[in-house]
Formats: C-alpha cells, sequence, structure tokens
C-alpha cells in the first residue's frame, strides 16, 4: 500500500473494515460488483472508502435476497433497486406459497405416519393446478349428483365450488390433501351417491323425511342440547325428542337417510370443504347424529 495513500485500501485491509472474508470480496471484485479502484506496483487491488460503502450495499442487497447479477445491474444503474425488488417480491411469494406447501404436506405426512407411497401421493395431490383441482371436483360432483331429478340441487351444484385461494393456509392445504383422497375414491362416492338419492325428492312429491336432518341445522343443535342434558336415546323422553322433530314422518325413511349419511362420512365430507375454504364451519355433529341414529333404533323396537 502506498503510504501517501492512507485512504487507499488493500484487499486485507477493506476485508478487515467490512467484516467480510477475502475470498468473498475477492470474488465480487471479479463479477464486478465491487471493483478495485487501482492497482498496487505489484498488481494487487486497492479499493477507497466509497469501495467501503459500496461492499455494504451489496452486503445489504445480497442478505435481501438479490443475485449478484442484479446487484451489478443496480449498481451499473441498468436498473433501480425498487424495480429489482418488485420481482424479488412476487418471487419470494410464491417461494412462500410453495414452502406452506410442503410444509402442510410434511406435517400431514408425520401425523399418518404415511408410507413413501403415499407421501408422493399426497405431494401430488398439494401441487395441482387450479385446473387440475377443479377437473378432480367436477367428476366427483358428476358421478355423486349427476342425473338426480331436483331443480334446486342441480342450481347448487352448478355454483359449487371448492378452490384453494392463491395463498392458502397449511390447514387448507392439509384439507385439500384429505378431501381430494376422499372425493376420489370410488367407495366414498357410492355411499354418497346413495345417500343423495334417499334424500332426493321423488318427482311430484315432497323432499323425503330424512332429508330435514341434513339441511336443517337446528335439528343438530336440538340434540345436542338433549344430549348435553343427558337424555339416554332409548329413554322416554328421547321418544319426546322424536315427536318434537319429526312428527308423524316415516322414521323409518329417516332412519334410512341417517345411516347411509353416517355410513357415506357426510359430516366429514362437509367439514372438509369448509376448511378448504377457510370457512368456520358449524361444530363436528356425528355423535349428535349417532345419538339420532340409536333414538330412532329405539323407537322402532318399542
Amino acid at each position: 500500500m502506498d503510504d501517501k495513500r492512507p485512504d487507499v485500501l488493500t484487499i486485507g485491509r477493506l476485508a478487515h473494515r467490512t467484516g467480510l472474508p477475502v475470498r468473498t470480496l475477492r470474488f465480487w471484485s471479479d463479477e464486478g460488483a465491487v471493483p478495485p479502484v487501482a492497482r498496487s506496483a505489484g498488481g494487487y487491488r486497492l479499493y477507497d472508502a466509497e469501495s467501503v460503502a459500496r461492499v455494504e450495499l451489496v452486503r445489504t442487497l445480497r442478505e435481501l435476497g438479490l443475485g449478484l447479477d442484479d446487484v451489478c445491474r443496480v449498481l451499473s444503474g441498468r436498473t433501480t433497486v425498487a424495480e429489482v425488488a418488485d420481482a424479488h417480491v412476487a418471487a419470494l411469494d410464491a417461494q412462500i406459497r410453495s414452502l406452506k406447501v410442503s410444509r402442510a404436506v410434511l406435517s400431514t405426512v408425520a401425523k399418518r405416519g404415511s408410507t413413501v407411497e403415499e407421501t408422493a401421493l399426497m405431494n401430488r395431490l398439494a401441487r395441482l393446478s387450479a385446473a387440475e383441482r377443479e377437473q378432480i371436483i367436477d367428476e366427483f360432483k358428476e358421478e355423486v349428483f349427476g342425473g338426480l331429478d331436483d331443480p334446486r340441487l342441480r342450481d347448487r351444484m352448478r355454483t359449487f365450488s371448492i378452490e384453494l385461494p392463491d395463498d392458502p393456509t397449511p390447514e387448507q392445504v392439509d384439507a385439500w390433501i384429505e378431501l381430494a383422497e376422499l372425493v376420489r375414491d370410488p367407495g366414498f362416492r357410492a355411499r354418497l351417491r346413495t345417500w343423495m338419492e334417499l334424500n332426493t325428492p321423488v318427482p311430484g312429491q315432497g323432499r323425503p323425511p330424512g332429508a330435514s336432518i341434513w339441511w336443517a341445522r337446528q335439528i343438530v343443535q336440538t340434540v345436542a342440547e338433549v344430549r348435553k342434558g343427558g337424555v339416554a336415546p332409548e329413554g322416554p323422553a328421547a321418544a319426546e325428542v322424536l315427536s318434537e322433530l319429526f312428527g308423524d314422518a316415516d322414521r323409518a325413511a329417516v332412519l334410512r337417510s341417517l345411516e347411509a349419511g353416517i355410513e357415506a362420512g357426510a359430516e366429514h365430507y362437509r367439514r372438509l370443504v369448509a376448511r378448504v375454504r377457510g370457512q368456520d364451519s358449524s361444530p363436528d355433529a356425528t355423535e349428535e347424529l349417532e345419538w339420532l341414529a340409536r333414538a330412532l333404533r329405539a323407537a322402532d323396537q318399542t
């Protein structure tokens, strides 16, 4: 170093001043991010106070995730920090979404103790495109609801969708994985189709008596209250509850619909759909529905 130029720094002094390894500074220098301001008589790189500030800027941009090419473009004036930052925000958003999906898949694998094959399937399901997810749901809708002679149901199914948002939570991804596995299961589709047929009105007739269980949540709320009060499904108080809920309706038809829905897992399906959509679903009514089925069976035997 030239003693007459105390402001000039060798690469070793620059490393000491900035706290960065010489190897890193040499690489940045070779790439043009921190070029030397001069060379010594022996050919060594020399830097100055502005080089120290430039190193700090390069370090800041690198810590924010910018590649060295982008850093050089900013420093050369070919682009601005704002423009590069905007592009990196979009890239980071995509990376964050991907990491959320990976986290959700791994969390599900850990909870289930999944095999390698199951893990691969869940990962594929989680990373399906929006169009691929829509195709799975459309095929499910056609097999389960197609051809049912109920105008109101057809209208609902026409607008019915199950979509993950662009930025899903890990809980939504986890729910989608489980839902996708469920709706692709032929057995589940068949059971749900049977349940829907039992709840679809015959042309010229009213809605089957059992359908009210699934479309009127006050039935579940009523059963929840009597269960909380300790009412046994086989007792006389339960028979009064059934009369209040169903009047003189065909109890056998009500029970058939109820048992078909329980066997199909309709309640679990409903809650999965709500979770995928990010909605606050009503509490799990499985225990209430099973209590109601026991009460109906007991009433049928008296």
